[in-house]
């Protein structure tokens, strides 16, 4: 390692440990490096403004986070909520299976954890809290672990930044996140199936029938967003960065004029919200490209492709090392930087193993959402804490069932790539390792 590495790795540290704004630190770190390997300042600019500037894709995420903001703000929520009560309502342990039934639904419209549990997830987590039989700490578990599916069914921001730096087609990797994003809310519905059952959790109220048809037409209107963007992607209507623009375009739609619960001053909140959380996106990306651009300069991408090589490992060995060793660092390091720092240096190793790239990214996004549910740097954990005051250890000691089932399907992915791959393969993708 030069002496420039390491101060760039000793400078990110540090800010780390002094609770920088990642983005900052990242962006401070990149330009110590360039200062001590003696090369011209101006690159940093250079390299931030083309790789912000030339990426089409990334127009998608601003456009993503726009349309769950809108979401959040026009009562789709509520409505979502009182359409999934009716169809899982009737369970034991109804609530926490309508919450988890909502986060599906709420997933195709947002792409965004974060978004899933500050929206649908607090309004479920008020019901729980206010019904006896579940406990806070079960409650914002249940809210947690199911906010875990938002980025790995589609529409998915993560996604479409791993697109950006690894060249893997947007659209199957949405497609790629189908099956399993079910297969975790089938398995998470299981758990509270068995908990609910163990401690005789209640059931919600039977829904006359008379309520049904207004309560499920309300409940649809949100449900053909999904359908519009897969269905746009796949048949060519669009591509995965206009269906952003179609995904923003039908929120609007809907909590403006359909069902008029956003004023003009809402609205104007709105956008002032969705552009504070694009501009710390951004920041990352760009921070994230003055590390790259260092990395890539150090040959530290061929360096981990050399080392794996030598080692002789198998495809399955070695994405099982990468589990291990981002289960490791999500303790410590927020998701972003794993995304956009540790898997660039991976992708090298990726290429020359033949392993497929959807079914790679995938992973890489289920591992980072697992990262999200467990401490010490659990973001959905804070986020929750901050909205409700419930402390998170009660989160962790009701919630260890729902992180040892994601490990499980975490493990079956890996094993199972078809798990992955079948759905994508069967609408036409090639399925060729990059």
């Amino acid at each position: 390692m030069s002496l420039a590495l390491g101060a760039m790795a000793f400078v990110l540290l540090a800010g780390l440990l002094l609770r920088v704004p990642i983005g900052f630190s990242m962006i401070v770190a990149g330009i110590a490096y360039l200062g001590l390997s003696g090369q011209d300042l101006g690159l940093a600019a250079e390299q931030i403004g083309n790789g912000l500037y030339q990426s089409y894709v990334l127009l998608a995420v601003p456009l993503f986070v726009f349309a769950a903001q809108l979401m959040n703000a026009g009562t789709v929520s509520e409505r979502l909520f009182d359409f999934c009560r009716v169809l899982v309502g009737r369970l034991r342990g109804g609530l926490a299976q309508v919450d988890i039934l909502v986060s599906v639904i709420f997933s195709g419209m947002s792409g965004s954890a974060i978004a899933d549990a500050a929206g649908p997830g607090l309004v479920t987590l008020k019901q729980m809290m206010h019904q006896p039989g579940y406990t806070r700490g079960f409650a914002a578990a249940v809210v947690v672990s199911s906010a875990t599916l938002g980025p790995v069914i589609p529409p998915s921001i993560p996604m479409i930044i791993y697109a950006l730096v690894s060249g893997a087609s947007v659209g199957a990797l949405f497609i790629g996140g189908l099956v399993p994003g079910l297969l975790m809310a089938l398995s998470m519905m299981a758990v509270v199936h068995y908990i609910a059952v163990k401690r005789d959790m209640p059931r919600e109220p039977a829904v006359p029938w008379r309520e049904w048809p207004a309560i499920l037409w309300r409940g649809v209107l949100p449900l053909t967003l999904p359908v519009v963007l897969l269905g746009g992607i796949y048949s060519g209507a669009f591509t995965p960065t206009e269906a952003a623009a179609v995904a923003a375009c039908h929120a609007l739609i809907l909590a403006g004029v359909v069902y008029r619960a956003l004023s003009w001053q809402r609205l104007w909140e709105v956008v002032q919200e969705s552009t504070r959380a694009s501009a710390v996106i951004t920041i990352i990306l760009a921070g994230s490209l003055l590390l790259n651009y260092a990395f890539t300069a150090e040959g530290v991408p061929q360096a981990v492709a050399q080392w794996v090589d030598s080692m002789r490992l198998q495809p399955v060995w070695f994405l099982l090392m990468t589990n291990l060793l981002f289960l490791v660092l999500g303790c410590f390091l927020d998701v972003s930087v794993l995304l956009l720092v540790f898997v660039p240096m991976l992708l090298p190793s990726v290429r020359a193993l033949g392993i497929d790239q959807v079914h790679f990214g995938v992973l890489v996004v289920l591992n980072m959402m697992i990262g999200l549910i467990h401490p010490p740097f659990g973001m959905l954990l804070f986020v929750t804490k901050a909205l409700t005051g419930i402390p998170i250890g009660e989160m962790m000691r009701e919630g260890w069932m729902f992180l040892v089932m994601l490990l499980a399907l975490l493990l079956a992915m890996t094993l199972f790539p078809q798990i992955v791959l079948w759905l994508p393969q069967t609408m036409g993708y090639a399925g060729v390792a990059a």
